[in-house]
């Protein structure tokens, strides 16, 4: 009996050894959107859906910051305006997870109130990821992370755009 438990629990620690772990990309567009609806679940916000052309914008856009080191918006498409939330951090240290939360920690600045006029700090840049990941009309989202020589860029795209001047958020 002994030593069945001792197979058995040798087996168990040596097993992230044999499968490998999982790394910090592995399933990221999956757990990107998971982490978005999370948060708008704990509103009763309708949960996002993944969109591969939002996705395919967001991989460009997050590849010309990686590369270039520029962090800034993108110049919106007037034709059809597409919500946009930017990231970086460390290179290869941050989740998926603790990314798409650097926006949702902005919900300590919010309260409730039409957009730009929604933070207790007075200033929409502390709640305007948080808000555009919150938006009541926006269903659809598509996120790609590009690698820079330091940092990790994360874009994500919204559609429909949120933090529309005048309206309230959810």
């Amino acid at each position: 009996m002994a030593r069945h438990l001792i197979l058995v629990c040798s087996t168990l620690l040596a097993s992230p050894l044999l499968l490998g772990t999982a790394s910090l990309t592995a399933n990221f567009d999956d757990r990107v959107l998971a982490a978005h609806n999370r948060e708008r679940a704990t509103l009763g916000i309708a949960p996002l859906t993944w969109d591969p052309t939002l996705a395919a914008d967001a991989a460009k856009w997050a590849t010309y910051l990686a590369t270039t080191g520029q962090f800034k918006h993108a110049p919106e498409n007037a034709r059809q305006p597409e919500g946009e939330n930017l990231w970086a951090g460390t290179r290869g240290y941050y989740s998926a997870e603790a990314m798409v939360d650097g926006w949702v920690r902005e919900k300590r600045y919010y309260k409730p109130g039409r957009f730009p006029d929604n933070s207790t700090t007075g200033r929409m840049e502390d709640v305007g990821h948080y808000t555009q990941l919150m938006w009541r009309d926006t269903g659809r989202v598509g996120c790609a992370m590009a690698t820079g020589a330091e940092e990790d860029v994360l874009v994500c795209r919204y559609s429909d755009a949120g933090n529309y001047i005048g309206e309230t958020p959810f």
